[in-house]
Order: C-alpha cells, then structure tokens, then sequence
C-alpha cells in the first residue's frame, strides 16, 4: 500500500494500463503537456509521448466519433471529456453510436472504450460546470457507468474499465482529486465492476451511496452513532450494473433505507434505488423508503446557495433523525 491522491490514483491507473496494453491511449483536450484540467494525466504524455497521449480539438462530439472509431477498429481508449456537463454536445455518439452498435452488430464486434469526465459540484462553477448527471447515461442499455469515492476504488476500478470490451462512463468528482487514501501498488490490483463495498458496519438504518456523497454518508454515521443510531454505510461504485442484492442485503438487516445522492431528484439514481427497495424490500420496511438529492433548481453560482442546494453531513443526518422519531411515534 502506498498513500496516493484521488487524482495520483487515476493517473496510475492508466499509466500502468498503458504500460500493460500498447493498444491503450489517452484523447481529449488538454490531456498531453498541460496534464489535464484537473490534473488527472499530469506526466502521461512524458512517458508515453504525442502518439499515445492525444490533445484533441475543443469538440465532444469529435473526441467521443475518435474513441469509437479507435475502439472499434483494434484500440483500447481511453476519451476524457472534461465535464459532465458538456456530455450534451456529444450525446448522440454516446448514446446511439457508442452504446448500440455492438448490438447493432449482432456482437461481432466489440468496444472497449473508456469515457472520462468529472461531475458535482462544490467549487463554485455554476449551473454549467457543476452537474450530476450520470442517471442520464445509467438509463441507457449498453454503457455500464461507474462513480468512485475513494483513491483505492478509483485505481481499481478504472483499470476494470480499461480492460473491459464494453463500453465504461467512469465519472469522477471535481472535490475528490485531492483526498488521499491508502491504494494498493499492485499492477493487478483490480476491483470488478457491479459490485458495491460496505463502507461502514451498522444494524439501524440503511445509508446508501455514491461519489463525494459516500464520504458525506459516513461522517453522517458518525455524528448519528452519537445519537445512538448506527448506520450501515454502502458505497454503489457502479451504477450500471446495480449491485442491488447488496443493497437489499442489508435491507434485511437494518429494515430502514436512505439513499443520498447529488443528482437532481426527478428520475435520479435515488429514485431507481428506491422504486427498487420498495418492490423487493416492501415487507421488510419499518419506514419507507427515504431519498436525499440535490434541490430541483440549477446549481447557484453563490457558495452559500450552492451549499444549500446539495446534500450535506447535517442534512443527512437531520432526515434520519427526523425519520426516527417519526417511527417512534407512528
């Protein structure tokens, strides 16, 4: 084990994998000598130069039409998009090309590519550049999507999703780059895609997960255990496939569920899960089932909206309490 940033983590991902696999390279805007615009490629194009490490034109639609066609025709890419929120230039390739046309082809082909990009809020980047908009990409057959919350998670699963053959969404969180972690050194070191992590152990309630939000649901835990409640913590990871026999799992265990995310409320990632644990878990419910999203409104430009606007530590852990003592009382 060594201590790495977020940031450090994804970058070793990749230069190992590049190392590994001559087919992997790296495309999109500012990935070569500038190092990316979170610095998640800084030293890539040193050690693996201009061929490999790919500085594209400003345009989505032409990096995701490059990553395809690579993919496609024997390449292993990797194509970032520097935020989540431009997805909607290049939705088309995404969602018509890239995720149907190993279907389209009856499966005699194969893509494995890997889109990168960066999502959340938290920096004051406004309603353009500050988006959690991965429930648009889970909705859709043929991408699998991923969201790590942690150094170690981050290194693992993007190197499933390099050596994946279909196509990967791995979204990352502009507040998590420079958390640091204890990430295994190992080149082999992999964490398979579709499987959720409990993070914390607990018997009370149910908190559930994914991104910077896992880390705001665990120091939620903690203030709640002051309480005398102790919650057991999961951390999704991927999106798409859902690990659901984990979440309902735990379910039984607890009989009570929340799940906090930084997406918009209407047809996000919480509202899936909970729809889920209401027709699965329905009978195992002591209350009903509980999301916490982001407010229905565009991310404020202002720090002090922006903060009201998604899920908080104190936030959390007002809604369980809350949710208690409704029991309690029922």
């Amino acid at each position: 084990m060594a201590e790495r940033t977020y940031r450090e983590a994804i970058i070793e991902a990749m230069a190992e994998e590049m190392r590994r696999d001559e087919r992997v390279v790296l495309i999109g805007e500012d990935v070569g000598k500038f190092g990316g615009a979170m610095g998640a490629s800084k030293g890539l194009f040193e050690e693996f130069g201009a061929g490999r490490v790919i500085d594209t034109p400003i345009s989505e639609a032409a990096i995701i039409g490059s990553g395809l066609g690579m993919a496609l025709t024997g390449q292993r890419p990797i194509a970032e998009l520097m935020f989540i929120d431009f997805s909607g230039v290049c939705m088309d390739q995404i969602l018509n090309q890239v995720a149907k046309v190993r279907y389209m082809l009856g499966g005699q082909t194969q893509v494995p590519l890997v889109i990168r990009s960066q999502a959340g809020a938290g920096k004051g980047y406004a309603a353009q550049h500050s988006q959690s908009l991965e429930a648009w990409f889970t909705h859709v057959p043929g991408l699998k999507v991923v969201m790590p919350a942690t150094p170690r998670d981050a290194k693992g699963l993007l190197k499933s999703a390099i050596r994946d053959n279909n196509p990967v969404m791995f979204i990352e969180h502009k507040l998590l780059y420079n958390n640091k972690g204890d990430v295994p050194g190992d080149p082999e070191f992999l964490i398979p895609l579709g499987k959720a992590e409990i993070k914390r152990e607990g018997q009370d309630i149910t908190l559930v997960s994914h991104s910077r939000q896992v880390l705001n649901c665990l120091d939620a835990a903690t203030e709640l255990a002051k309480k005398g409640i102790e919650a057991e913590v999961i951390d999704l990871r991927t999106l798409r496939p859902m690990d659901f026999e984990a979440i309902q799992a735990s379910v039984e265990k607890t009989n009570r569920f929340v799940y906090v995310e930084e997406g918009y409320p209407q047809c996000g990632i919480a509202a899936e899960v909970v729809a889920r644990v209401a027709e699965h878990c329905f009978e195992l419910l002591d209350l009903p089932p509980i999301r916490i999203s982001a407010k229905d409104t565009p991310i404020p430009f202002a720090r002090v909206l922006e903060q009201e606007t998604i899920p908080s530590v104190h936030r959390i852990v007002e809604t369980v309490w809350a949710a208690r003592h409704w029991a309690v009382h029922a």
